[in-house]
């Protein structure tokens, strides 16, 4: 057998604001009923009780005020690329996946030219004007949606070497007076990959992918208060949708992906999956499993972050394979050999599946 080119791995990184938001931040805030329009009646107490019970996310982090989208990336970047080893002048592309570019405290202004990726190429201080530089948007997706373009580049023999990275800062798009903004966080993470010629297959092995045309599900909306002048750039979610999207979809996605690498559900160690409801991720798994005839597994397959993390959209499956990658997340280790899975879901609607292989 002949040496093929594969899509490998060659370090990660992370940027986890140290600002830590518990629950208990939004005991005194107005949430609004956004099938009345009026504020809920139940205490903000109840609220946030079943909110912990139906996600359980405890605290997320949020970004300094004089950071933004680019400066996570760049961080997550940097973190990469000390990992990696590697001349940060050998890349030959950078992608960033985000969702709504740069945006500062009091401005409510979405920056997005320069792209970050080229904002990030600034914040690294790279020279060479030869590397290749775009922005991705794909909502939560956005990263595993970066490694599949990365993976085009690399086996199509155009770049050799490239950062991947996903970012957002979630919390200065979400609506003040929506309950909903309790699930999103700031963050981001980064991969180097690049090219490896291999006898046998290691690297990106397979990926499947669906998008589905509904904009209700997730969309940018006006205040739930009427009465709010803030910014009209808000993320709006109709999440009893997405849930029931989620589970009927997420599971199909993630047995093609596998079906294409040849590989059987039995032969991954870790499915490290987008970090958006515990229960729903939960379930989600459990329908994988369902799909082999599987009927008892063990949640350890399945890494977590989101009780102290929250959503950070594009940030938490990079953040997540980071952490674990380096030891940083208890009972969770990959070894060389290893089957992975790296998938998500999100923004309107898109889901990924990517079978990876630890050279």
């Amino acid at each position: 057998m002949g040496k093929k080119l594969y899509t490998v791995i060659a370090g990660t990184g992370s940027f986890i604001p140290p600002t830590v938001i518990p629950n208990s931040y939004f005991l005194d805030a107005e949430f609004y009923d956004p099938a009345t329009g009026e504020k809920f009646a139940t205490s903000n107490e109840e609220i946030i009780r079943k909110f912990h019970e139906i996600t359980n996310i405890e605290e997320r982090r949020y970004a300094e005020p004089d950071q933004s989208t680019s400066h996570l990336g760049t961080f997550a970047a940097e973190d990469a690329i000390v990992s990696s080893g590697y001349d940060r002048e050998t890349l030959d592309f950078i992608i960033c996946a985000h969702n709504f570019g740069d945006i500062y405290p009091g401005t409510y202004r979405s920056e997005m030219i320069p792209a970050m990726a080229n904002r990030i190429k600034l914040g690294l201080g790279i020279k060479n004007t030869n590397v290749f530089t775009h922005d991705v948007a794909a909502g939560c997706p956005g990263w595993t949606t970066a490694m599949i373009i990365a993976d085009a580049y690399i086996k199509s023999g155009l770049f050799k070497r490239g950062l991947v990275i996903g970012s957002d800062v979630n919390s200065r798009v979400s609506d003040p007076y929506d309950r909903d903004r309790m699930i999103f966080s700031d963050g981001a993470g980064a991969a180097i990959v690049e090219a490896v010629e291999s006898e046998t297959p290691i690297g990106i092995l397979a990926q499947a992918s669906r998008s589905d045309n509904d904009p209700v599900m997730l969309k940018m909306a006006v205040s739930l208060n009427p009465n709010y002048k803030g910014t009209e750039v808000n993320i709006r979610m109709a999440g009893h949708k997405v849930y029931a999207y989620a589970l009927s979809a997420v599971p199909g996605v993630v047995k093609a992906s596998l079906d294409k690498a040849g590989l059987h559900l039995t032969d991954i160690k870790k499915v490290l999956i987008h970090q958006a409801n515990e229960k729903m991720d939960e379930a989600i798994l459990q329908r994988v499993f369902k799909l082999y005839g599987i009927k008892e597994f063990n949640l350890d397959v399945m890494p977590m972050t989101i009780r102290t993390l929250g959503n950070s959209s594009t940030a938490t499956v990079p953040t997540l394979l980071d952490l674990v990658l380096k030891n940083k997340m208890e009972d969770h280790a990959i070894e060389s050999g290893d089957h992975i899975v790296l998938t998500s879901v999100g923004a309107g609607m898109v889901i990924n599946s990517i079978v990876y292989k630890f050279p």
